[in-house]
């Protein structure tokens, strides 16, 4: 299947952009996407999933990865993407082209807090050493970081304090993302507490959204797009939860993107889970299997960016063009602070 970025085009209104989540988080509309559209809240997951299904959500949790820093008089922004196993960590650099191997970093914020460059990419991307690590290093990137927020929330003079609140899911345990897992925003304590009365399960793994999750599509051939790597985890009795919820006839429903990109990652040809420890750059587009879900549940997502076409990849180009023309004519919010689509795979 030959498919061009212009394939995923759609005109978004700019006032359908969500810049505050519903309140309550699980008041946000649902819109469900099988054979037919069906409009619905989010409230109403334990009356749309069946008794033994079961939920996977993504349970990382975001660090504030926006950092300030000087390079002598000049000015760089740094986004922290992930960690890498020799201790350095991978991030995107603004004027990275103006950035040498050796040159120091130090962080507005923190006094003591530097870093040094360990390589410059010609993607626009650094190495960098920091001078802590550890608890030193979560320290002071509390206090010298600040949330990515996504550029479409329009913050003029940065994260609020709300937004620390607001941008981080209720099962959020593990630190290292970049980006919120932004499905799992919906779900409260009275809805989790809903479902397990339902009899529907739950179980968690680990996806850190890193930076690369902002980038375009720039080339029209989707096939020479390159999805940076991200951290990953699914223990052992995860995968065995999944394999015999499937096996007992359970639908496995995909807690977001994020944790659909992970599943597939983990699964092999005959649909079975396996556990996972380590990176992954899957790019899921139209054409590919999908083995590890059932059911996915996500946000609405940008025209043209990989999300979109891992949704038209999991339910439809056709049928995920229809839902979201029906999303923005009936007045769905749109994006990381928006409402939701109950996915069911074509």
């Amino acid at each position: 299947m030959t498919l061009a970025a212009a394939d995923f085009d759609f005109l978004l209104p700019p006032e359908r952009i969500a810049q505050h989540p519903a309140v309550p988080r699980d008041a946000a509309r649902l819109l469900m996407v099988g054979e037919t559209l069906a409009d619905r809240s989010v409230r109403d997951l334990p009356d749309l999933l069946r008794p033994g299904d079961l939920l996977v959500v993504n349970d990382t949790r975001v660090i504030p990865a926006q950092l300030e820093a000087r390079r002598g008089t000049a000015r760089v922004g740094i986004t922290l993407d992930r960690p890498l196993e020799d201790g350095t960590w991978h991030a995107l650099a603004r004027n990275a082209r103006r950035l040498h191997v050796d040159d120091e970093l130090r962080f507005s914020g923190a006094d003591d807090f530097t870093a040094t460059i360990v390589a410059v990419n010609d993607s626009g991307s650094v190495l960098l050493q920091f001078s802590h690590d550890g608890t030193d290093f979560q320290d002071r990137l509390a206090t010298a970081g600040a949330l990515a927020l996504p550029p479409y929330i329009a913050r003029p003079h940065g994260p609020t304090l709300q937004d620390a609140t607001d941008y981080q899911t209720m099962f959020a345990r593990h630190e290292g993302a970049v980006a919120a897992p932004t499905a799992g925003l919906h779900f409260t304590p009275a809805l989790l507490a809903a479902l397990a009365a339902r009899g529907v399960g739950r179980v968690d793994l680990t996806l850190h959204v890193g930076a690369g999750t902002f980038l375009p599509v720039r080339d029209d051939d989707i096939s020479k797009h390159k999805i940076h790597a991200e951290r990953g985890e699914i223990g052992a009795e995860v995968a065995s939860a999944i394999n015999t919820a499937r096996q007992q006839g359970g639908r496995i429903v995909a807690v977001g993107t994020t944790s659909l990109r992970l599943l597939e990652s983990a699964t092999d040809d005959a649909g079975i889970v396996h556990a996972f420890s380590g990176e992954t750059h899957i790019f899921i587009t139209p054409g590919a299997t999908i083995r590890g879900a059932e059911m996915l549940l996500t946000n609405f997502h940008l025209p043209r960016s990989t999300l979109f076409m891992l949704v038209c990849a999991f339910a439809g180009i056709e049928r995920m063009c229809a839902a979201y023309a029906h999303a923005i004519e009936t007045g769905y919010r749109f994006y990381s602070y928006g409402d939701a689509a109950l996915l069911s795979r074509a």
